[in-house]
């Protein structure tokens, strides 16, 4: 039981967003698609590694919160790192090379509500 006048830990989550066509479509191998959002997730990680919520998320190592949703296709998931860049939500596009192929994005560590409503319209992936 907490003490009295100790906050409870914020809910910090990490959202990463793949595009479904990839296996539904397009027949790319499930673990293929996997290691996009690893890639993703860790290096949203990486190029905000000194935010602060970056930092109180890594210091629940056994209790991270991560939400994978999908995009249907390239198109929707880059009108989405758009909207996110517009409106100064930090993230990071992947692009698989050589391809040059956006697969998915991640975002930095956010409290749940901050950007819950920009991702409202997207599903989680199966």
């Amino acid at each position: 039981m907490a003490a009295s006048g100790t906050a409870a830990p914020r809910c910090l989550v990490q959202y990463v967003v793949v595009r479904s066509d990839l296996v539904h479509t397009l027949s790319w191998p499930l673990g293929a698609v996997i290691s996009q959002a690893c890639h993703a997730a860790t290096a949203a990680i990486h190029l905000n590694y000194n935010d602060p919520d970056t930092q109180e998320y890594l210091t629940e190592l056994d209790s991270m919160h991560k939400v994978v949703l999908q995009a249907p296709d390239q198109a929707s998931l880059s009108s989405l790192s758009e909207t996110l860049t517009e409106k100064g939500v930090a993230h990071k596009l992947w692009i698989e090379q050589p391809e040059n192929v956006p697969t998915c994005l991640a975002l930095k560590p956010y409290p749940k509500d901050t950007v819950h409503p920009l991702l409202r319209k997207f599903k989680l992936f199966k």
